[in-house]
């Protein structure tokens, strides 16, 4: 097994639930160092990819690229801009295939990083989502099952947000509220965390 345009399509189905069930809680979590939208964006991103997903081509690079889209279609925010940088630097990274082994995530994983840093112009250490996905790629290296990869991946952003909750926002509207971010979890990451637990459901 693979990841595929199929597998991309259910991925996403769990995803948009996730996202309408925890929108609440992140538009709180983000109300206090931030907009208090990020449950919005988050909901009507995914939901966004829901409308196209009938539509998303057997190419997973292009199967990507419309999922980047439709996030930029619904949400002018910073965090979907960077959400649709992400999947753009995955889009590209399997443009013209229709398979793509579990073992390529962590380099894919990778290219979204670098695309959203230089994007966001934010670093590892920050507190911000990259952390995140920087814990993600790690636990998940060289490991080539699915069904492992998001265990790993589940234990890897708790240990994140234990890690980072006692430290203050660097980077963004977070930065603002400096000292104030201690002792709260990051919004991006706590969002990360319950797309990892979307899909597992």
């Amino acid at each position: 097994m693979a990841l595929t345009t199929d597998v991309l399509k259910r991925a996403w189905s769990r995803i948009a639930a996730a996202m309408d069930r925890c929108k609440d809680e992140l538009n709180t979590l983000d109300g206090a160092v931030g907009d208090g939208d990020l449950g919005i964006t988050m909901s009507r991103g995914a939901n966004e990819v829901m409308e196209q997903i009938d539509s998303l081509p057997e190419d997973v690079g292009m199967a990507f690229m419309k999922t980047a889209q439709a996030f930029t279609k619904t949400s002018a925010s910073t965090f979907g801009t960077l959400i649709a940088t992400g999947l753009m630097a995955a889009a590209k990274a399997t443009k013209g295939r229709t398979d793509v082994p579990w073992s390529e995530m962590p380099a894919l994983l990778d290219a979204a990083i670098l695309a959203m840093m230089a994007r966001g112009k934010a670093n590892l250490g920050d507190k911000t989502v990259l952390d995140g996905l920087a814990a993600i790629q790690a636990a998940i290296a060289g490991i080539d099952d699915p069904e492992r990869q998001l265990a790993a991946a589940s234990q890897a952003m708790e240990a994140a947000l234990d890690a980072f909750r006692d430290k203050p926002n660097k980077v963004g509207r977070a930065r603002i509220f400096a000292d104030k971010t201690i002792g709260l979890n990051d919004p991006g990451m706590m969002a990360l965390t319950r797309v990892i637990e979307g899909i597992r459901n």
